[in-house]
């Protein structure tokens, strides 16, 4: 089975009942990691989650059939899931549909994959996989997922307040959630009894905006500026930003360009794009001007370049989270420094 955005919600639930084994991929991570979580409650009976990484089936492709084939100490049912990078699991997984006994579910978060990858198409025909791919939303689609996590959360927001979250969780949904959770903590509400919810509540939890949260670190190092790196690390430092959250809205600015960078092709006008994406409410107008100057410098190999260092980044950083802002401004002064003027 294979979905798209469009499609996957329909799909979901019959995939969840019929299909063993899950890639999600494209991207957008949050999609894909939203869509995981998605089909991981909609499993039947998901019972005991075991994590694995890319990595580690990597390195011994028969581990993932191992665990899947196996039972907890009790008894009780399983699910896997594997958070890789491209075609990290394509061994295991081959070994995996190749075994005779029927395993747990495995869901894959592939980041850096496509439908086209070599894990997909050892899926995509399969009545018993799912390959969904996920396109980095724009502003009008994650405003709308803002209102629709509003509901169940016992809120009541306008548009206006909605499209402010998601412009402040850098248009990741993950991190939009999280801001809704807060939101409807502070205001007590709950889907029995519904609150409103403004602009001075959202300000009250914190919720920072674009202009003084985290954007203007990646507008600045994206950009190669590298005389205001100083007092924006400074920044960082000061009010205590996540180092894991701010890598994210990187991946979010480096999926961007990804996907202009798709539609421009080698000779395109990139002032003429913008304009037209702009228009389409695709691209912020406010962004137009800094998306131009990012995407002069990140293009082709040099973009394959930075979203392998952010990737790289992203794995280090999880894996020591105690030292996980010096390594954050280390690589982030690296990232400026090649994308400054050569003198």
């Amino acid at each position: 089975m294979k979905a798209t955005q469009k499609d996957f919600k329909a799909l979901a639930p019959r995939a969840a009942q019929e299909a063993r084994v899950f890639f999600f991929c494209g991207p957008d991570e949050a999609g894909a990691n939203d869509a995981a979580h998605t089909i991981a409650a909609l499993l039947p009976d998901p019972g005991e989650r075991i994590e694995l990484s890319g990595a580690e089936l990597r390195r011994d492709p028969v581990k993932l059939g191992d665990e899947a084939r196996s039972t907890s100490l009790f008894g009780e049912s399983r699910h896997i899931w594997v958070r890789a990078s491209g075609d990290e699991v394509h061994d295991a997984v081959q070994t995996l549909l190749g075994g005779e006994v029927e395993g747990c579910p495995v869901l894959i978060v592939a980041t850096s994959a496509t439908d086209k990858s070599r894990t997909a198409k050892l899926l995509a025909n399969r009545p018993d996989g799912l390959v969904a791919m996920f396109y980095p939303p724009d502003l009008r689609s994650v405003t709308d997922s803002v209102r629709q996590m509003a509901g169940p959360a016992g809120l009541r927001l306008g548009g206006d307040l909605a499209e402010r979250i998601a412009r402040a969780a850098a248009l990741d949904t993950r991190l939009a959630q999280s801001e809704v959770t807060k939101l409807a903590l502070y205001l007590d509400a709950s889907p029995e009894s519904p609150k409103n919810a403004d602009a001075e509540a959202l300000e009250a939890i914190g919720a920072r905006t674009e202009d003084d949260g985290f954007a203007s670190l990646v507008s600045v190092v994206l950009s190669g500026e590298t005389a205001k790196l100083g007092p924006e690390l400074h920044r960082f430092r000061e009010l205590g930003l996540n180092p894991v959250g701010v890598l994210l809205a990187f991946e979010r600015r480096a999926a961007q360009l990804a996907q202009l960078a798709g539609k421009l092709g080698p000779r395109g006008d990139v002032q003429a794009l913008l304009k037209s994406e702009v228009a389409a409410r695709r691209v912020f107008w406010k962004d137009e001007r800094e998306l131009g100057v990012q995407l002069r410098k990140w293009r082709g190999k040099r973009l394959a370049r930075l979203v392998e260092k952010l990737v790289e980044l992203h794995r280090a950083l999880l894996a020591n989270s105690q030292n996980a802002e010096l390594l954050l401004v280390h690589g982030l002064t690296e990232i400026a420094r090649a994308a400054a003027p050569r003198a």
